[in-house]
């Protein structure tokens, strides 16, 4: 056997059980009872059983140990209501009338009981089962609810693999939209899905971030937080707090004392109460023992307008309550007909014919008659519920129209078999009372809510409407000054666990939530991005950032100019220099056969003075912006002229102490010198390897154009590559290995004839050159700015200068004017003096 057939054998061995036991041909009470063409089932909670958890299955009556429950009584008068309206047109079902059977549905086992029961086939007391399922006919075509979700569930559960309509007024729950498992499944209340949405733009809507969230236990409360928690995460919201009111709850016990407390202790001012009425009445008790107060409390549909929470005693101090609920929906003429009713039925509490509580569907042991003081009153949250529960019996009405033919003017009363109904209830679109009534793809009529807020200014208990959703897209429209906040100052509360950080701090998060963060000032080239609070992200190479900054800027490049004041004074400095060693030139070339020019060097001299001329053009590349040529040429110039400087320098020096006080002792070494140029061999020599390491240097190590970044964070400082090279470092050393073998050179001769002693002069200038460089590479290593070229260019013309001055510039004032001490007769007196002093000692 089929496990489909398996499963009916289990409904029929159920229903004749319950019938077995009890139920023989009582008669149906009128009021819960109407004959018609086809018939409709009705399921309403008439009493409420009391929440409680049970350890084994029992049966609930629904008799007056129960509470009467004012809210379903008025939805069980809508259904009346509608299909009496609908019999009474003559357009909509036109000869051809609806009959129903109603059920109170208190409990679950009074749930079961109803769904059972509208199985079955009209006359008979078990359900037939079919060879053909599509050929399935229970007596009833459509049932209308029931009002829970736990209760909508079950029977969706049950009458879905017979494709019997179920049209639900109150059942929002998100897990009845799965298709699959409940196909016959419909509603005309939106689905918590879209609730879950609105409430999340609520919380955005007013910057609520730390918040914490009570559910009810059962379907509705359960699946509606874990929906909600996922959503308000998605936003960025944290859920500070999460817990679940149990049915066995009771107000002020030790396990909503636990409760309470933890909401206490996290700390948040915002409280989303996600719970259907009885279960979120108990939570409230409880919030009121607990006297917590300053809250802002969000409402669900099920309880944000319902006077059995707003009667809560002391509930009004607990702070301000906002919340979603079905839009004021009014039935014309519900009651009057009501009024009519109770009227008609001039009655009191009366005895129950034997067995009527199985017969009647009221399940009850003594059934209940109203006065017109006694009648429950219609409230604007039992007439919205009311209207949904209207609604759905027009829906299934519209669908009958349709599958009947009804459009021609009269209906064919043939079979109708629920999965045709079903098809056509589906397809529905009409307008009911200006009200666009249709299905969606879930199986639920589009809707808007309402966003209300509570307001206890007056007397009574009243709420205001302060705003709306949009059916089509998820939106809210509030007016925020309808709100009375909970305060003094009515300012909007707020709800957070840090305060946001000032302008360019970084969210540092503490423990599990984003929301509870320190801040921390992000450092200086580094910025926040609004778009993640928490990292601060690096600028862009070619940009700067000052600390707790929230952009980067461009960098300014800099490098050392021609038109800079600093700029202006070396090449002033320089080109005098090339002046005065051109002019030397020029001097020494006219007495070039004069004593001093020959003991000076002779033709040595041009090629020394050509040497610091070359040098001092190196230095004209350090002005500008760098380029290839110019940061191959400036140190590679001053490198090669001034090692050909002091080549001839040292050589020079070394001569004229060979020749004074050497030449007698070693005469073979001096002849050999002097025959094989000596001097002119260790020139070329000596500057032949200074340029092969200047040519390796260019070459391998080759100084480029670069950006510097480092040193100053709003600046790019433009150079070369050079000074951080093993080849300038190479050049460098040879360079000071030939001024200390000049210096010493020049130190010892010291007592030389006063036309042949330069030791003053030279080591002077020596010293000059040692001090430049010195100064140079201790200002290079605590500055790399744009005037670093600027303190080089000065080492060396420090050192040109200083070189050029302390050799050439006696020379010159002895030719120019001292022309007396420029002749041979000086030179050999000189010369005696100096032989008469060695003599004596």
């Amino acid at each position: 056997m089929s496990l489909w057939g398996v499963r009916l054998v289990g409904l029929q061995l159920s229903l004749s059980c319950c019938w077995a036991f009890s139920c023989h041909n009582t008669p149906s009470s009128p009021d819960f009872s109407l004959p018609g063409d086809y018939l409709l089932a009705g399921m309403f909670p008439l009493h409420s059983a009391p929440l409680e958890a049970r350890g084994r299955p029992t049966v609930t009556f629904c008799d007056r140990s129960n509470s009467f429950n004012g809210h379903g009584y008025h939805l069980f008068q809508a259904m009346r209501f509608s299909i009496k309206e609908i019999n009474n047109s003559t357009a909509l079902l036109p000869n051809v009338t609806l009959g129903y059977e109603l059920y109170d549905v208190c409990s679950e086992s009074a749930n079961m009981y109803a769904t059972l029961s509208i199985l079955s086939t009209l006359g008979r007391r078990y359900v037939e089962i079919q060879g053909d399922p599509a050929h399935f006919s229970p007596a009833m075509v459509a049932v209308i609810g029931p009002d829970i979700t736990s209760h909508a569930l079950t029977t969706a559960a049950v009458l879905s693999p017979f494709l019997v309509p179920l049209v639900s007024y109150g059942a929002s729950s998100m897990v009845l939209n799965a298709r699959r498992l409940y196909p016959s499944f419909l509603r005309t209340i939106s689905s918590d899905k879209h609730q879950v949405d609105i409430l999340v733009l609520l919380l955005q809507r007013f910057g609520w971030v730390w918040i914490s969230i009570v559910g009810g236990e059962g379907d509705y409360g359960e699946v509606g937080i874990q929906e909600l928690e996922y959503q308000v995460t998605r936003q960025g919201i944290c859920v500070a707090f999460r817990d679940i009111v149990p049915f066995s709850a009771r107000p002020g016990d030790e396990r909503m004392q636990s409760m309470i407390r933890c909401l206490v202790q996290a700390r948040t001012t915002v409280v989303v109460v996600y719970s259907g009425r009885q279960v979120a009445r108990v939570f409230f008790e409880s919030v009121v023992l607990a006297k917590l107060t300053a809250k802002v409390w969000i409402a669900t549909e099920d309880w944000a307008i319902s006077s059995h929470i707003n009667s809560v005693p002391g509930i009004q101090g607990i702070g301000t309550v906002l919340g979603v609920a079905i839009p004021h929906r009014h039935v014309p003429g519900l009651k009057e007909f009501e009024e009519a009713y109770v009227r008609a039925n001039k009655g009191v509490l009366r005895p129950c014919p034997q067995g009527s509580w199985c017969s009647s569907n009221q399940l009850c042991t003594e059934c209940w008659a109203f006065t017109a003081q006694a009648m429950p009153t219609l409230a604007e949250f039992s007439m919205s519920s009311a209207y949904n529960a209207y609604q759905a019996v027009y829906a299934v009405a519209h669908g009958l129209h349709q599958l009947l033919g009804c459009a021609s003017g009269a209906c064919s009363r043939g079979r109708v078999y629920p999965w045709q109904l079903l098809e056509q209830i589906r397809k529905v679109n009409f307008l009911l009372h200006k009200n666009a009534v249709t299905f969606n793809d879930d199986g639920s009529t589009l809707s808007n809510y309402d966003i209300i807020a509570w307001d206890w200014s007056g007397p009574k208990w009243t709420f205001r409407v302060i705003g709306s959703s949009s059916p089509f897209s998820v939106s809210l429209d509030i007016n925020t000054t309808k709100i009375r906040w909970h305060g003094n100052a009515n300012q909007v509360p707020t709800s957070v666990c840090s305060r946001d950080c000032p302008e360019g701090h970084q969210r540092v998060i503490i423990g599990f939530h984003h929301c509870c963060f320190e801040c921390v000032p992000c450092e200086a080239g580094t910025f926040l991005n609004k778009s993640d609070p928490y990292r601060c992200r690096p600028c862009g190479k070619e940009e700067w950032a000052p600390e707790r900054s929230e952009t980067c800027f461009p960098r300014i490049v800099v490098f050392l100019t021609w038109q800079e004041p600093v700029s202006l004074v070396l090449l002033a400095a320089n080109t005098l220099l090339l002046v005065v060693v051109a002019g030397t030139a020029g001097l020494f070339a006219w007495h070039l056969d004069t004593p001093v020019v020959r003991s000076a060097g002779g033709r040595l001299c041009f090629l020394m003075l050509g040497s610091l001329a070359g040098g001092t053009w190196g230095l004209y590349g350090f002005f500008g912006e760098p380029t290839l040529p110019t940061c191959l040429l400036r140190q590679g110039l001053f490198s090669l002229g001034f090692a050909i400087f002091l080549s001839c320098l040292t050589v020079r020096s070394f001569q004229l102490v060979f020749i004074f006080k050497f030449s007698a002792r070693l005469p073979t070494f001096f002849r050999a010198w002097v025959q094989n140029h000596g001097a002119g061999l260790f020139v070329m020599i000596s500057s032949t390897t200074q340029l092969l390491i200047c040519l390796v240097w260019l070459a391998v190590w080759t100084p480029l154009p670069t950006r510097e970044y480092k040193h100053f964070p709003q600046l790019v400082v433009l150079g070369c590559t050079e000074a951080n090279s093993l080849g300038f470092m190479l050049a460098f050393t040879y360079n000071g290995l030939l001024s200390v073998s000049a210096f010493a050179w020049s130190y010892l001769g010291k007592d030389l004839p006063e036309n042949y002693n330069e030791a003053k002069c030279v080591t002077f200038s020596l010293l000059l050159n040692f001090v430049s460089w010195i100064a140079f590479f201790t200002m290079a290593t605590v500055y790399q700015g744009k005037y670093l070229p600027a303190v080089n260019a000065l080492a060396m013309l420090s050192s040109l200068s200083g070189c050029f001055s302390g050799y050439f510039l006696p020379k010159c004032y002895v030719i120019l004017c001292r022309p007396d001490l420029n002749s041979t007769e000086h030179f050999q007196a000189s010369i005696q003096d100096y032989t008469r002093r060695c003599g004596s000692t």
